[in-house]
C-alpha cells in the first residue's frame, strides 16, 4: 500500500476489533497518524499503538461530551474521520421483543454517537477547507431485517444523514461518503455470542449452518474480510477519490440482488 495519506490526522471510532480495527490499521499503512476510540483496547489494538504509533482514546462514545473529549485528544488537524463506531444485536423474537431501552441503547451507539462526533470534528476540517468523513453503513439499510430491526433503522438513518452532510458541506471542501458491507468475517457475526449464535440457538440450527446460508446468499460464496473494507475506506479517504461526494459504497459480494 502507498503512503498516500502521508502526513494526515485520522480518528477512527470503535477502533478495537472487527472493521475498525482493520481501517485503523490500513490507514496507518497508508501513513496516516491514526487516533483510535474505543472502550477498551485488545491485542490488535495494543500492537497498533506500539508498532505503528496509533493513539487509543478510552472512550464509551454514548457518554456525555466523550465526542468533545475525542477532538480534543487529537489536536488541531483531523484530515479524516470514520464513525464506526456500533453494534448489530441479534433479535430472534422479532420487534415485539424490542424494549425501549434497547432500541435507545442501539440509537445512541449507532446513530447519535457518530451525529456526536461528526459535529465536533467539522469545524477543524471547515476551517481546513478539506477532510473526508466515511460513515460505515450496512445493506440493512436498504434490506431491513426482523431479526435486526432496530439495527437496520439505524443504518438506514445514518446513510441518509451522510447523503445530507454531503450536500451541506461537500461546497466546503469536506466530502461525506458512507460503506455499506454486507456479511463481514468479524466477531458480530462469527464471535460467541454473535449473530450466528443467537439466530442458530433461535432456530433451533447449527451455528455453522447460520452461517452458510448467509454465504450462499453472496454472489461470491462467502463473506467480505475486514481488510476489504478497510481498503475501501482508505481509498474514500484519500485524494484518489477527490471527486466522490454523497455516495453509499456498497461491498457485499453480491448480497444485495439489486443494482
Amino acid at each position: 500500500m502507498t503512503r498516500e495519506l502521508q502526513d494526515m490526522t485520522a480518528v477512527v471510532t470503535g477502533a478495537s476489533k472487527g472493521i475498525g480495527l482493520a481501517v485503523a490499521e490500513a490507514l496507518a499503512a497508508a501513513g496516516a497518524d491514526v487516533v483510535a476510540a474505543a472502550r477498551t483496547s485488545s491485542p490488535g489494538l495494543d500492537v497498533l499503538v506500539k508498532e505503528a504509533g496509533a493513539r487509543w482514546v478510552p472512550l464509551d462514545l454514548t457518554e456525555p461530551d466523550s465526542a468533545g473529549q475525542l477532538v480534543a485528544a487529537a489536536g488541531d488537524r483531523i484530515d479524516v474521520l470514520v464513525n464506526n463506531v456500533g453494534s448489530a444485536p441479534a433479535r430472534p423474537g422479532g420487534f415485539l421483543s424490542v424494549t425501549d431501552a434497547q432500541w435507545r441503547q442501539t440509537l445512541e451507539l449507532n446513530l447519535f454517537a457518530t451525529i456526536a462526533v461528526t459535529r465536533a470534528v467539522l469545524p477543524r476540517m471547515l476551517e481546513a477547507g478539506r477532510g473526508s468523513i466515511v460513515n460505515i453503513g450496512s445493506v440493512n439499510a436498504e434490506l431491513p431485517d426482523p431479526t435486526v430491526v432496530d439495527y437496520s433503522a439505524t443504518k438506514a438513518a445514518l446513510v441518509n444523514f451522510s447523503k445530507a452532510l454531503s450536500k451541506e458541506f461537500g461546497p466546503r471542501g469536506v466530502r461525506v461518503n458512507s460503506v455499506s458491507p454486507g456479511p463481514v468475517e468479524t466477531d458480530l457475526w462469527l464471535g460467541g455470542g454473535g449473530v450466528a449464535d443467537t439466530v442458530s440457538a433461535a432456530a433451533g440450527l447449527n451455528p455453522q449452518d447460520v452461517l452458510a446460508q448467509a454465504a450462499a446468499a453472496t454472489v461470491s460464496g462467502r463473506f467480505s474480510r475486514a481488510s476489504e473494507i478497510a481498503d475501501l475506506v482508505v481509498f474514500l479517504a484519500g485524494d484518489r477519490a477527490a471527486n466522490i461526494v454523497g455516495s453509499d459504497l456498497r461491498i457485499d459480494g453480491g448480497f444485495v440482488p439489486t443494482w
